[in-house]
This record gives C-alpha cells, structure tokens and sequence, in this order.
C-alpha cells in the first residue's frame, strides 16, 4: 500500500480547522478534494489513514470528521461567577459577593468578561426572560439603544432594556412587560450587558 503524504495530511487538517472556524460546519470529503484538487476517494483513503494514526476523529457522518482543535474547543468551559441576584420587577440592592462558579462552554460566550446574574420578577418576561433564570451578562460600562442592560440606580441594580429619552435627556428604562411602565433617570450606571439566557425547560 502506497504511504500517504503526511504534508497533505497536515493540508487536509488545515483545511477542516479553516472552514469549521468560518462555517461551524466541517467540509465533506468533496470540497476537501476540490480544495485540495485531489479526488474524493483519495480524500475518503487519507481520512481513513489518518483516523487510524489518531490525528481525528471521524464517525462515519457526512459532516462527521473532529480534529484535535476542533475537540479541544468543544470541551472547553469558562468558569462564569454567580454574582447575588437582580430584581426584575423592583431594583433589589446589587449584592457583590459571588456565590459560586458556573461552567459555560467558552464557544458560547465569545469575547470578553462575564457574570450570571439570576432574575426575579416577571419585568421582562416579553423578552423571554422569567424569574429564576439565570442571565449572563457581559461586563461593560456602555451600552447601545435596545439593548438589555444590568443597570445600577442609587446603588440598587435592575434588568431592563435601554433607551435614550433625547426630549428630554435622559435615560430610559423599559419594562418588557405590558402591565409595567417606563422608567426615567437623569444618571445611571451601566454594570454589563445581557448576552444569553440560561433557563429550564419544563
């Protein structure tokens, strides 16, 4: 039996990380082979090979083929702190001991720093949010219209959804609740931004 290339090996290798990186996708055997200009039996022969070796991992799917970076970012996991609980009905007092660690996936959570607080209240329950979940928040001071923000007023903290008043200068607070009314604030400060909503299926 002919030996395999281990250059084309670490081409094909390569290759996968690329478009996994891109697309979330690996590529099947016949764009490996169109990349490579190589025919897709070759290409089936090498993965084959190189499973054998340990150099991935393959179950025989279409989409089926794990390299090492590809199984080391599956398994990775941030260590995200719980950190007290925000009110979202009435602002509860932020509290800032930490209460304990969660692990998330760190694909999920992209760049940055976090922290997972769990809401109460039924504030902002149209936009899926219910009391008990656990929300994840991505530390910042600055946040842009719309979004839902850990916001800090008179040192008591509160998860909303943010907006500039410019008639009348100032910050607005929104509910995503039907029942419950916009709030208005000349200062507040920004702790983060919602990012991902944990929650139960019941």
């Amino acid at each position: 039996m002919r030996s395999k290339s281990p250059e084309l090996m670490n081409k094909i290798i390569e290759f996968i990380d690329e478009r996994y990186a891109e697309t979330g996708l690996t590529p099947s055997m016949q764009q490996i082979g169109d990349y490579l200009n190589i025919g897709k039996t070759c290409v089936w022969n090498y993965i084959k090979e190189m499973q054998s070796k340990g150099m991935i991992s393959y179950d025989g799917c279409t989409y089926g083929i794990k390299t090492p970076s590809m199984m080391k970012l599956s398994t990775a996991t941030t260590n995200v702190p719980l950190v007290g609980t925000v009110a979202c009905g009435t602002p509860l007092l932020a509290e800032e001991n930490i209460e304990t660690y969660l692990p998330i996936p760190t694909r999920l959570l992209g760049k940055g720093k976090f922290f997972i607080l769990k809401a109460t209240g039924d504030s902002m329950i149209n936009a899926g949010i219910d009391s008990g979940d656990y929300v994840i928040i991505r530390k910042q001071n600055t946040a842009e219209e719309g979004q839902i923000v850990v916001a800090l007023v008179e040192d008591e903290a509160t998860l909303k959804r943010y907006y500039l008043d410019q008639d009348n200068k100032r910050v607005r607070l929104h509910p995503e609740n039907d029942e419950m009314e916009d709030m208005f604030f000349d200062n507040i400060v920004i702790q983060g931004v919602a990012v991902k909503i944990l929650k139960d299926i019941v």
